[in-house]
């Protein structure tokens, strides 16, 4: 019963965001941005992104076999590989630095080393393959170019220096959990497991195609004319998957894994929100902190101008592809290269919902120092690009 109470006071905050009707709202101000960023929220991501990935999460924790999560991600499984995974995992994975997070919670707690989690974490948002030609694109080649190459070396560095930083903590946490290699009881074959998570992945793919910048005709915008279709597709595959392959208890515990992650996540994610409408604003709106301070301390190529554009990235919330126009307007009104990049391997990949969320998984001192480690090598990256070019 307490379960259906939470349910629906879910459901019911997410319906009175998703219809808020802003324009009758008396004030403005940042109390009116934290609404309006919540509705916007609500309508952009919630269904589309988030659903979905509680999903595949709640999969994860139940299906997927430990074997292969503590195999290839695991704390003691080959460093290359297990880095390497998690490296290249965003350009897959068209989401946002929310969206990863019931992903990266359902592999973390099905045994994946401290490193290799971190490292997903990072790149799941970040080297996101469409984020980065839009780049290219829009704001040129060289900043596209540098954005791809620093992603995947800050997922790689970062992880590898979170399993360092945390090696003791970790090998008491593995000794005291006693993860074992056993035989998986799923009697379904690999490859229909494969087609079950392949599909899930592919509706939460290309559910969220972005709209190209151009109309010009490319795959990326006959994808786009035609995602809803692609979408529907990968649907029927798992309803048939689900039928056909899945027992009815099976079906439940996975209903009551995902459940467990909406839970975890979700209240955080709307304090988070709230917090960054609060504060910053939505783009070309004013929060607590006025946008002309921002373009302001960003300009040129100083550490601090760095600095702060990597702070303001960590803390202001990007969905996936808008980090680019938002950008293009702060470059027009004279935000350096250098900070520019700063924000876009910072920006992408932390938010402050985000955050609040990674401390419930990892706790505070594991996401303080993860926080700092992007900060700062998105600092450093920023301007060492801004003396370049």
């Amino acid at each position: 019963m307490k379960e259906w109470k939470i349910f629906f006071l879910m459901v019911g905050a997410f319906i009175l965001f998703y219809f808020l009707p802003l324009d009758i709202i008396p004030f403005g101000g940042p109390v009116f941005e934290a609404l309006a960023l919540a509705k916007w929220y609500a309508r952009e991501h919630v269904l589309l992104c988030l659903v979905p990935a509680f999903f595949i999460a709640g999969a994860i924790s139940v299906f997927l076999s430990q074997n292969s999560v503590i195999k290839y991600l695991g704390p003691n499984a080959n460093k290359i590989v297990s880095y390497g995974v998690a490296s290249v995992s965003g350009s897959i994975l068209a989401v946002c630095s929310c969206t990863v997070l019931p992903l990266f919670s359902g592999i973390y707690k099905r045994g994946a080393g401290l490193g290799p989690a971190t490292a997903f974490l990072y790149s799941g948002p970040a080297i996101n393959i469409l984020a980065i030609i839009l780049t290219g694109q829009v704001l040129g080649w060289e900043l596209g170019l540098a954005r791809a190459i620093g992603a995947i070396v800050f997922s790689i560095v970062i992880g590898l220096m979170m399993h360092i930083i945390f090696l003791r903590e970790n090998n008491r946490k593995n000794q005291n959990t006693g993860f074992q290699l056993v035989e998986n009881s799923d009697d379904r074959s690999l490859w229909k497991n494969s087609l079950y998570f392949i599909s899930m992945v592919g509706i939460l793919v290309f559910a969220n195609w972005g709209k190209p910048v151009a109309a010009d005709n490319n795959i990326w915008a006959s994808i786009f004319m035609n995602k809803w279709m692609i979408t529907g597709i990968f649907a029927i595959i798992l309803i048939f998957i689900l039928i056909k392959w899945f027992k009815k208890n099976e079906l439940k515990e996975w209903t009551i894994s995902s459940w467990g992650f909406t839970k975890q996540i979700m209240p955080l994610l709307l304090l988070g929100v709230l917090a960054a409408g609060i504060f910053l604003g939505r783009p070309g709106n004013e929060g607590l902190i006025p946008s002309d301070w921002i373009q302001t301390l960003v300009g040129g190529n100083s550490i601090l101008a760095n600095f702060f554009a990597s702070i303001v990235g960590a803390f202001m919330y990007f969905a996936t592809l808008t980090e680019v126009p938002i950008l293009e307007g702060l470059m027009g009104a004279g935000m350096g290269k250098g900070p520019a990049l700063a924000l876009l391997l910072a920006g992408p990949a932390l938010s402050l919902p985000n955050m609040l969320v990674i401390r419930g998984v990892l706790g505070t001192k594991k996401t303080l120092v993860f926080v700092s480690l992007v900060v700062v090598m998105a600092t450093i990256s920023g301007l060492i690009y801004g003396i370049i070019f």
